[in-house]
């Protein structure tokens, strides 16, 4: 057992297929609302211009609608915070394309395609669209991406930083990558986490690193989002969703995130 420092959840974003927003998630997740009919098919963060937009990859206009998102509902300087970026797969789509183009026609290779194939792909978009010149972490744990997102930012608020954006998220997978790495749909979830001030105020998050396997969780938004490989993040989600008192991530190796959430 390993209990980390408590942290604030400060401001959430978030944006998966039919449910463009924190607030359209949060009312879907309570039984309170469906999908949005006529909502956008792709993430549009008018942090990029229209040009750059068109250009990027679904994963990248995901991560940064989210992470947009949530800055501005922490009222928070998306260019003085510190930011961890945590994706299962990064863009499955982009190394479909990248393995198919290098088995026929090596030469074709698209620049463009090619730079937006790395990991930390999403987190260069954001820390020079923003202007951000404050660490930038992006990393992967397979299943337990989300988990290990969380305790990276959970550290970093321990050791060094007052507040650190946690952007989390996953597109879908085509070709033969489907088959070994599956995922459906877009998820993106993002929040602004900052130190617990000790007096109750806000939402709070109380991590608990234990040994053990992680009991299934239920509820309208982690079924919805099942199917993205960014899923297990729909967990924290619906628990901040519907005012749950607890829930638990897979932290990966045998472990497991145990979450107390104090509610404001």
């Amino acid at each position: 057992m390993s209990r980390l420092p408590e942290i604030n959840v400060l401001g959430i974003g978030a944006w998966t297929d039919g449910l463009p927003d924190w607030a359209s998630l949060r009312a879907f997740a309570r039984g309170e609302g469906g999908r949005i009919e006529g909502a956008p098919k792709r993430p549009s963060p008018t942090m990029l211009p229209a040009n750059e937009r068109r250009r990027a990859p679904d994963s990248v206009l995901l991560a940064l609608d989210v992470a947009q998102a949530a800055c501005s509902a922490a009222g928070a300087d998306p260019s003085e915070l510190a930011s961890v970026f945590t994706s299962t797969h990064g863009d499955l789509a982009i190394t479909h394309y990248m393995c198919e183009t290098l088995s026929g026609t090596p030469t074709d290779v698209s620049p463009t395609r090619f730079h937006n194939s790395v990991h930390n792909a999403a987190a260069g978009y954001w820390t020079i669209g923003v202007g951000c010149h404050q660490p930038a972490t992006a990393i992967s744990a397979f299943d337990a991406s989300f988990g290990q997102g969380l305790i990276e930012a959970a550290l970093q608020l321990a050791c060094d930083t007052d507040r650190v954006l946690l952007v989390a998220y996953d597109s879908f997978a085509v070709g033969p990558v489907a088959h070994t790495s599956r995922s459906a749909g877009l998820f993106g979830f993002a929040l602004v986490l900052g130190r617990a001030d000790g007096l109750g105020n806000g939402t709070t998050l109380k991590l608990d690193l234990q040994q053990g396997s992680v009991p299934p969780a239920h509820g309208a938004l982690i079924e919805a989002v099942a199917a993205n490989a960014m899923g297990p993040a729909a967990v924290l989600a619906q628990a901040l969703a519907g005012g749950d008192a607890r829930c638990t991530l897979d932290a990966g190796n045998g472990s497991l995130l145990a979450i107390e959430i104090g509610h404001d």
